[in-house]
């Protein structure tokens, strides 16, 4: 079956950093655009990052020079490296796997910024 697990999140103080990992399982990890999006209580679904099958990435301008999208496909594994970690990057973080015509999402991990 599809599978997409994050981990790496917690709690962290302001300026900290943090590695989410999304492991993938059950599909061609390596023809999918992976995303990362978060979502804060009260607050829209936003797109973090982005990763395409030939390494393209793209970022949030909220983010930009502070979080690193990256892949591993022989791990099935992508990556959100993120430093300089503020208070408003509070939220649920999701891995989103996407082609043409399929979609597939984690359940989230939880990264809390707070002193």
């Amino acid at each position: 079956q599809v599978q997409l697990v994050e981990s790496g999140g917690g709690l962290v103080q302001p300026g900290g950093s943090l590695r989410l990992s999304c492991a993938a399982s059950g599909f061609s990890f390596s023809i999918y655009t992976i995303n990362w999006y978060r979502q804060a209580p009260g607050k829209q679904r936003e797109l973090v990052a982005g990763i395409t099958r030939g390494l393209s990435t793209n970022y949030a301008d909220s983010v930009k020079g502070r979080f690193t999208i990256s892949r591993d496909n022989a791990k099935n594994t992508v990556y959100l490296q993120m430093n300089n970690l503020k208070p408003e990057d509070t939220a649920v973080y999701y891995c989103n796997a996407y082609s043409f015509n399929r979609d597939y999402w984690g359940q989230g991990t939880q990264v809390t910024v707070s002193s």
